[in-house]
């Protein structure tokens, strides 16, 4: 999806992890807060949202500048890494360009291109840099901006990149970026496939070249009649066409131009990776794909390897069994969500979970992040201070999430956890607190309070606010990205940056 590159442009306006002691922005309940160092501030706005617009992003924005120029192999190798380990691509990209912007006005040399570069990893995505760019520094191209972009396009653009990504609905066409970065093709192949972009773009009627076997194929396809596409889906070597036209689900279904039904489904399920299968079961079940079918279906959700390789996390899972309506899945997701778990980090040591009483998903974050530690004490919060919850040794996720209500921990409205802290903490190596920032603490007012400051205090809330002191790291509202985030804010405080990067 684009988000910077549209067909209208738009204006879109090696150090220690630590928490500085001076006052910082106030908490929801008018507390106060404390600002980090740059390095660390940094970090935790990346890692907790995407860029969308507001205060914080502007911070953000101007956080990149700074390191920029003040410290820009850390900034580079975390701009990397927010675009490679992390999958922001939103908050890399727009650092990218900012990281490139403060360079140039410092009048700095070196970094900036390779840092383009790197953070743009699809196909898509140097068009998105150039419209970025463009509207907010105006039309003209800085030059690290063409040429990390044109090293991208080099080592992005090919035949399948051109059929899946060079639609009208984009501002910057693949022959948009070709005339305005001019990069040098890597292969007379390349320099075939860089010609036809153009001829795409500015509607020039030519021959496809031979060597490019995919988009003839795709061409062909689409030469079809209209009327006659949903039966060459069912002819025998119907389907065995879709493969050298690189056809996805996504573009068979604007390829056939009409809704998609049991027999369309059933034709291409087989050929569908792993997240087309997970994000279409509502669609199998709305178009009535048959049990055999979806038996087999179910049979790759479940798949260890293919749990694996997907990377995702417990809450899409979640997410996924929320939204069907049919329980012909629920088993396979259930085992899929619990073969997720293996990608949720282990924390060493003692854990206090302090869990918010208002939500689902905070309940499922916390038990899943006590599933994996060495040892956790998961306790409800509400006004009247809190519950133990009795985790049970080798319970499925979901079990102990149906248990949450029947055993009492939803017993009270509001959000107390100061009182909840002191009265479980016990010398635990960390506490994690997820809340929806209605606290209703008195005195003390913060669970940082009665929490040791040596102990990192991890607090996930919708604000996003700002920690009340060393070691205390609060978070946006918890989501899978956020799963990794506590060992590396941890690993942090021990000078290990999650990447190594050196351009």
């Amino acid at each position: 999806m684009s988000r910077f590159d549209a067909t209208t442009e738009r204006p879109v306006g090696t150090g220690r992890l630590r928490t500085e002691m001076a006052p910082g922005g106030p908490t929801r309940e008018d507390g106060s807060g404390s600002p980090r160092d740059p390095r660390t501030e940094l970090f935790l706005l990346a890692v907790t949202s995407l860029v969308h617009g507001g205060a914080r992003d502007d911070r953000y924005r101007r956080l990149v500048r700074q390191l920029a120029v003040s410290d820009p192999e850390w900034a580079a190798g975390f701009l990397r890494w927010l675009r490679t380990d992390a999958n922001m691509r939103w908050a890399a990209l727009v650092g990218a360009a900012e990281f490139t912007r403060a360079r140039l006005d410092a009048g700095e040399h070196g970094y900036s291109r390779q840092v383009v570069g790197s953070v743009l990893q699809r196909a898509d995505e140097p068009g998105e840099m150039l419209a970025y760019w463009r509207a907010t520094y105006g039309r003209k191209l800085a030059q690290p901006i063409k040429r990390g972009v044109a090293d991208a396009v080099a080592r992005l653009y090919t035949e399948r990149a051109l059929l899946k990504y060079d639609t009208p609905a984009l501002g910057y066409r693949f022959g948009d970026v070709l005339d305005l970065v001019h990069p040098s093709p890597r292969s007379e192949y390349q320099g075939d496939l860089f010609e036809h972009a153009l001829d795409r773009r500015h509607r020039r009627d030519r021959p496809i070249p031979p060597s490019l076997e995919s988009v003839r194929a795709r061409a062909d396809l689409m030469a079809v009649p209209l009327s006659e596409r949903p039966l060459l889906l069912t002819a025998p070597d119907g389907v065995a066409r879709l493969g050298p036209a690189a056809m996805t689900w996504e573009s068979v279904a604007d390829w056939l131009q009409a809704p998609m039904d049991r027999q369309t489904w059933e034709a291409i399920i087989p050929r569908m990776g792993y997240m087309g299968l997970l994000n279409n079961l509502r669609n199998f079940d709305d178009t009535g794909v048959s049990d055999d079918v979806a038996a087999k279906v179910a049979d790759r959700l479940q798949d260890p390897e293919q749990v694996a390789r997907s990377r995702q996390l417990p809450l899409r899972f979640l997410s996924a069994l929320e939204s069907v309506g049919s329980p012909r899945w629920s088993a396979a997701l259930e085992r899929a969500l619990e073969l997720s778990l293996d990608r949720v980090p282990r924390l060493p040591g003692r854990t206090l979970v302090l869990v918010d009483t208002a939500g689902s998903t905070a309940t499922v974050f916390g038990l899943a992040l006590a599933r994996r530690a060495e040892r956790a004490d998961v306790v409800s919060t509400g006004t009247a201070g809190g519950a133990l919850f009795p985790m049970r040794p080798g319970e499925p996720l979901l079990g102990a999430v149906g248990r949450w209500n029947p055993t009492g921990c939803l017993n009270s409205v509001g959000t107390n956890t100061a009182s909840a802290a002191a009265e479980f903490f016990d010398g635990h190596d960390r506490v994690v607190i997820l809340t929806d920032a209605h606290a209703t603490d008195a005195a003390p007012h913060s669970p940082g309070d009665v929490v040791p400051e040596h102990i990192p205090v991890h607090t996930f809330d919708p604000v996003g606010r700002t920690g009340d002191g060393p070691n205390r790291f609060t978070f946006g509202d918890p989501t899978d990205a956020c799963f990794a985030m506590l060992p590396i804010v941890e690993s942090g405080r021990r000078a290990a940056w999650p990447w190594t990067g050196r351009y």
